[in-house]
């Protein structure tokens, strides 16, 4: 560290840190000659020692989740339809796939089994990989038919070690973000102790293994690894192309994975649109951006049978009215403050316009409604008017899509992370502000300058992206708790970047007439150690506390309940209930299903909605009706949706049900004038009583404390 903080002292160096320096190694004496070479062997060996530390921590990361993992399940105890009932919700839907390419008989047989589906949607044959993001699972499938391992590995461990060995690659790719952007590994090292002592929020992979996001967000990480090395200055020719190469790359592993990657991207578009916007970002490189967003989107597109609802996104209009408004509105950036500011108004209004006209005109073409749900939802979300809409209110009352709760700081506040991110933060958003202005001013621009000049304001291009971007995630984390692990991971690389940095440092110290190079640097490298050693002594007992801790897995009633399917149904049985349960019941048993947690779709929406009537007020007849139109055989009922207890009133899916009915809901409170009382009871509670007109239809076949499961008479 010594030797750093010596090469960055004086003027010259200070004025010009990232300007190459070659000149001054032919001077005839040769000692700067001696200590560029000493320099350049200092680097080498920092380089290695940071990269063999990012590597280490990744590693550690990874076998530190796993153990995690192991400890509260006994995952390697416990039997395997244990194993399969801990992939809770869709996480054992996608499961199911890997599993189904396993068994058989060949990859071509399963490729097609997967084309053309019959047991996920009852009555219906659909295409998995056209409706669902699973060529991961068909990937690991077929790798893992392929290696010679299945004498040692186990299909489910090939499967779960792969999860965690991406966390790995997730890990390392934090670091090597802030390392780009700090210009010192050491900020690389606290982003990853950040991203563990913040595990809560920051993963949640130990117990959501198979879920989408913890395959593609360690692509995204890499991706903006990319992005950040893009946009320094003095790249080569060689070193741009091969870094718009790996971030396509890693934007379309990213889009392969995870069914939301288009909101996600779109986020990222913003953020680019705003910087070019303010000329803080070369328009050039923007430009690739975008194409590589929109190419790699059309990609899977591809791959998914031209999925409409890519073709349709709001990301590939929002990009093409991008690049189309910059073709009509020349000359942007000149002029003065006042008549720049007025053109990128006009250019905003144009994008917007654009936007949404073409984004209308594709789905209008299409007849595309798979995403109208999350529209709804967001409608609702934000105010723009009350819905009894069954799908917008089953996203509204779920924990997970509400508001980021305030424990979430306390946390972060107790490793000093969310102290450090909003210290940085404002430093740099003062900064970026600066230099908007500076950018704005036109004629004005060297005038300004020179009156900054004390304080020598300046934002890298890389700085200038993650500012955006980590501000624009942080209004989607505030506002749905689930997105919270693309802003919590991002926040360990910003703060740590900012403890390290000169953009940080510097002008603060100026501002107060403390700057010196030697105090900055001084400043720069102790404050950080100093945080990684309170982390290390708060925190590593915890964590040695948290790997000692161990449990077991524990659902009798749901083992109990996929046994008896297994050994007492037909393979060709078709199952209703709710889509979370119905997406064990496809992994442990195989059995065809009614509906599932895929949510990505009109007509499973609809069907879900129909066959949730088991739990609504509704005759028995029409019940009947409705499961048989599906194909139903047996119909499982849960004591633990129809009593729930877990939501508050309005919120329980007995009550969602009931409103979109038009029916008033049970228990104490108010109803909207306009709801009715039922003319029939709830079925869930009253099939129990087997009166004549339940069992002319119904008959009971297995029962627990948590599961009722009801077999369809056929004659009727």
């Amino acid at each position: 560290m010594t030797t750093l903080r010596q090469r960055r002292v004086g003027k010259g160096t200070e004025a010009a840190e990232d300007q190459p320096a070659e000149e001054k190694n032919v001077k005839p004496d040769g000692k700067i000659l001696s200590d560029h070479t000493g320099g350049k062997l200092w680097n080498i060996v920092s380089t290695t020692v940071g990269g063999i530390v990012a590597i280490s921590l990744g590693i550690l990361t990874s076998v530190y989740v796993a153990t995690l993992h192991e400890n509260d399940l006994w995952f390697s105890n416990i039997k395997e339809v244990e194993r399969e009932i801990s992939f809770r919700t869709e996480c054992g839907l996608y499961y199911s796939y890997y599993k189904q390419m396993i068994q058989a008989a060949s990859i071509q047989q399963g490729l097609h089994g997967l084309v053309y589906d019959n047991k996920t949607e009852s009555v219906r044959t659909i295409n998995i990989l056209e409706r669902m993001n699973v060529y991961q699972e068909v990937f690991l499938s077929i790798l893992y038919r392929i290696l010679p391992i299945q004498q040692y590995l186990e299909p489910v461990y090939f499967y779960i070690y792969t999860l965690f060995g991406l966390q790995a690659v997730y890990v390392i790719a934090l670091y090597v973000t802030s390392w780009l952007l700090s210009g010192t590994w050491l900020s690389g090292l606290l982003a990853a102790c950040w991203y563990i002592t913040n595990r809560v929020d920051t993963t949640r992979v130990e117990f959501t293994i198979p879920l989408r996001e913890n395959w593609a967000l360690p692509f995204f990480a890499v991706q903006i690894a990319g992005i950040t090395y893009l946009l320094r200055t003095h790249l080569q020719p060689v070193q741009e192309r091969l870094t718009l190469m790996a971030v396509f790359i890693a934007t379309f592993l990213f889009s392969l994975t995870w069914q939301f990657n288009q909101f996600m991207m779109l986020i990222q578009a913003l953020a680019l649109f705003i910087l070019d916007c303010f000329d803080m970002l070369p328009t050039a490189k923007v430009t690739w951006l975008y194409i590589v967003q929109i190419s790699g989107l059309l990609l899977v597109c591809v791959l998914q049978f031209f999925n409409s609802m890519i073709l349709g996104s709001l990301l590939i209009s929002f990009n093409a009215s991008v690049l189309i408004a910059r073709t009509i509105q020349k000359n942007l950036k000149r002029g003065s403050f006042l008549n720049r500011l007025g053109k990128l108004i006009l250019h905003v209004l144009l994008v917007l316009c654009l936007t949404l006209l073409i984004n209308k005109f594709i789905k209008k073409i299409l007849n595309l409604e798979s995403d109208e749900h999350i529209f709804k939802f967001l409608k609702a979300k934000f105010g723009f008017g009350a819905t009894r809409d069954f799908d917008a209110n089953l996203y509204l009352c779920e924990e997970a899509f509400g508001l980021l709760p305030l424990n979430t700081f306390s946390r972060l506040s107790d490793t000093l992370l969310f102290y450090v991110y909003v210290f940085v933060l404002f430093l740099m958003t003062v900064t970026a502000v600066i230099i908007v202005f500076q950018n704005l001013s036109g004629s004005n621009q060297v005038h300004f300058m020179e009156k900054m000049e004390e304080c020598t304001v300046t934002l890298k291009p890389d700085a200038a992206y993650n500012l955006i971007h980590t501000v624009l995630f942080g209004f989607l984390a505030l506002s749905t708790m689930r997105m919270k692990y693309l802003w919590t991971s991002h926040m360990c690389v910003f703060a740590s970047f900012g403890l390290c940095s000169t953009e940080v440092w510097k002008p603060l110290l100026k501002g107060i007439h403390l700057y010196t190079s030697q105090r900055m640097h001084v400043i720069k490298y102790s404050i950080p150690i100093i945080t990684l050693l309170y982390i290390s002594y708060k925190f590593w007992p915890g964590i040695m506390d948290e790997l000692s801790e161990l449990r077991e897995f524990y659902d009798p009633d749901t083992v109990e309940l996929m046994s008896w399917i297994k050994s007492n149904t037909p393979n060709t049985a078709v199952f209703a209930g709710s889509m979370q349960l119905l997406a064990g019941v496809k992994l442990c048993t195989g059995r065809t299903l009614t509906n599932h947690p895929h949510y990505e779709d009109k007509n499973l929406r609809e069907r879900t909605k129909q066959i949730y009537q088991i739990y609504a007020k509704r005759s028995p007849e029409d019940v009947y009706r409705i499961l048989r139109s599906f194909g139903t055989d047996y119909v499982i009922l849960e004591d633990s949706i129809c009593y729930e207890r877990r939501h508050s009133r309005g919120c329980r899916l007995r009550d969602l049900l009931d409103v979109a009915n038009g029916h008033i809901m049970d228990g104490l409170g108010e109803n909207e004038p306009d709801l009715k009382p039922s003319l029939y009871p709830r079925f869930c509670e009253e099939i129990k009583t087997n009166l004549p007109s339940y069992t002319i239809y119904f008959t009971r076949v297995f029962q627990n404390k948590t599961f009722h499961v009801y077999k369809l008479a056929k004659h009727k």
